[in-house]
């Protein structure tokens, strides 16, 4: 376990995040984007901005910043505001992971909100596997409202399928 393999893991994090965005959430209606839906964090919306909130929280902890509030969804109505949110966090996480070192996976103790203590590593994998659950439930939604859809297996990635 090294830090490169964290920057790689998120390097496909962020390239499905985009392209889920790009390729699905796009060419939504606004009404299918806001739509009401009984599963987990509900519609699209509340999917995308629950995703970018829990890596910032994260994130903003493992830097040692203060740890934001969780996002009310109806506070962002407009895609490009969301986008523009996503990228913010997505700068910050990039920045983060580039400055990551390897003695810092397993020997820097985090102490992240509301949990115990766990191992960098151990956040930084909890980002990523959050991520891929909350992605397959938007995909899964996204392909009920008639969208085509893809994998977003990380073998696809690696492979060069992406």
């Amino acid at each position: 376990m090294n830090a490169d393999m964290f920057r790689d893991w998120y390097a496909y994090h962020f390239t499905i995040n985009r392209k889920i965005w790009e390729h699905c959430i796009i060419p939504l209606t606004d009404e299918q984007f806001t739509r009401k839906l009984d599963y987990s964090v509900g519609s699209i919306r509340n999917q995308v901005v629950h995703l970018l909130n829990v890596d910032d929280r994260w994130f903003s902890g493992l830097r040692g910043e203060p740890v934001p509030g969780f996002i009310n969804p109806v506070h962002f109505y407009q895609r490009s505001i969301i986008r523009q949110k996503w990228d913010d966090v997505e700068a910050r996480m990039q920045a983060y992971l580039g400055s990551l070192r390897d003695d810092q996976l397993l020997d820097q103790p985090f102490l992240p909100i509301d949990h115990d203590p766990v191992r960098v590593y151990q956040a930084l994998l909890h980002v990523v596997n959050h991520g891929t659950d909350h992605r397959a439930q938007m995909l899964a939604a996204l392909n009920q409202m008639g969208l085509t859809t893809f994998p977003q297996d990380y073998a696809y990635y690696f492979e060069g399928r992406m």
